[in-house]
C-alpha cells in the first residue's frame, strides 16, 4: 500500500484495513454524536499498534463537520461545542493552572494560517489578575497564548521557541494548533483532529521538524488540526480508482475488459502515478478556492472550543462577553 500523506490517524486505520482485510489489536475505534457532529475515537493502545499505524500510542479524535458549517453561525456554534466537550475531557484543567496555547504555522500562507488565527481568537487572561485583579473572578484560568511563526519566517526552530517559553512561565498544559494534511479529498477543511500525543509541525507535507510533545516539552501537550491541504497525487490516484470502478460496474463479468480492469494492481498504479507526475508538479499540494472564509470559519469554531475546553467556570455567553 502506497504512503499517501496524512496527519490523520482515522485514515491510517482506514488503510491498514483496506489493505489488510483486518483490524488491528490493540486500536479500538468508538464513535458518537454530539450535536450533530460525527464524533470518532480511535485509541491506540500498545507498540504494535502504533507501528502498525504509524502513529504515537494515545487517543486521536475526530470531529467531523456537518457540510456548509462555515457559511453557518448556529452550526459553527454548535460544532464549537462538539469540539469543546470533546477537548475539555482531555485537557481536564484545574482553577490554579495555566494554559499556553500556541498556534503553530505561516501566517503568510492561508492554508497554513489556521493556529495563528485562532490565537487571534483565543480568550487570554494570564496577566489580568495583576493588571486588573478587581474585576477579574478566581474561577477564571490563566490562559497566555503565542503565533511563533515558522523556521522560514523567523531563522529559529518552532519547538525551540516554545521549549524557551514553557520553561520560562511553566504552564501545566500546552495545547497546539495546525494546518494538517489528508488522505482523502472529502476531509479537507471537514474533519478536527484531536489527540493527547503532541504534534510534528509539517510533517503532512513532508517538512518533518522538531516533535512537540510531553516528552520534549515536560508538560501534557494537546494538539488540535485540520486538514486544509492534500497531495495533488492522491487527486488524481482517487479519480482513477473512480474511473476504473466505474469501468468495472458497467462491464460485462468474465468477458475479456471487465477481467483486464479487474487486475490492475492498484499499488502499482499509485506508485506509477507517483513517478510520472513528480517531474512536473512536485510536491504539490491542493487547496480548495474558498479556503480564505474556510480558515477563518474554522479558526473561530476551535478557538471557541477551546475556551469552553480552558474556562470550565464560564458558559459560552460569559466567554462572548469577554471577548466583544
Amino acid at each position: 500500500m502506497l504512503n499517501f500523506r496524512t496527519d490523520l490517524a482515522i485514515e491510517a486505520k482506514e488503510d491498514y484495513a483496506k489493505a489488510h482485510k483486518n483490524d488491528i489489536d490493540g486500536v479500538i475505534v468508538d464513535e458518537d454524536i454530539i450535536n450533530d457532529s460525527k464524533v470518532t475515537k480511535v485509541t491506540i493502545k500498545n507498540e504494535d499498534g502504533a507501528k502498525k499505524l504509524g502513529k504515537p500510542i494515545g487517543n486521536y479524535i475526530t470531529v467531523d463537520i456537518p457540510e456548509y458549517t462555515v457559511y453557518d453561525g448556529e452550526i459553527m456554534d454548535d460544532v464549537s461545542q462538539a469540539v469543546g466537550k470533546t477537548l475539555k475531557a482531555l485537557v481536564n484543567i484545574k482553577q490554579d493552572k495555566t494554559a499556553l496555547v500556541v498556534g503553530l504555522g505561516n501566517w503568510k500562507v492561508t492554508p497554513d494560517a489556521l493556529g495563528p488565527k485562532v490565537v487571534e481568537k483565543i480568550m487570554v487572561t494570564r496577566h489580568l489578575k495583576d493588571v486588573m485583579p478587581e474585576s477579574i473572578d478566581d474561577s477564571i484560568i490563566p490562559v497566555c497564548a503565542i503565533a511563533p511563526g515558522v523556521l522560514g519566517i523567523t531563522g529559529i526552530e518552532t519547538g525551540d521557541v516554545i521549549k524557551a517559553l514553557v520553561d520560562k512561565i511553566k504552564p501545566d498544559i500546552v495545547i497546539c494548533i495546525d494546518a494538517l494534511a489528508s488522505r482523502r479529498i472529502e476531509r479537507v477543511n471537514r474533519t478536527i483532529q484531536i489527540s493527547d500525543t503532541g504534534i510534528s509541525p509539517g510533517a503532512g507535507v513532508g517538512n518533518h521538524r522538531m516533535r512537540i510533545n510531553e516528552e520534549t516539552l515536560g508538560v501534557k501537550v494537546i494538539a488540535i488540526g485540520v486538514p486544509t491541504v492534500v497531495d495533488a497525487a492522491t487527486i488524481a490516484n482517487d479519480s482513477i480508482d473512480l474511473v476504473i470502478d466505474e469501468l468495472i460496474s458497467k462491464s460485462e463479468k468474465d468477458s475479456a475488459f471487465y477481467n483486464m480492469i479487474k487486475s490492475i494492481d492498484k499499488h502499482e498504479k499509485s506508485v506509477l502515478i507517483k513517478e510520472l507526475l513528480n517531474p512536473y508538479i512536485g510536491d504539490l499540494m491542493v487547496t480548495p478556492k474558498e479556503v480564505d472564509l474556510v480558515i477563518d470559519s474554522l479558526s473561530r469554531i476551535i478557538a471557541n472550543g477551546i475556551n469552553i475546553a480552558v474556562q470550565p467556570n464560564l458558559d459560552m455567553e460569559d466567554i462572548n462577553k469577554f471577548m466583544s
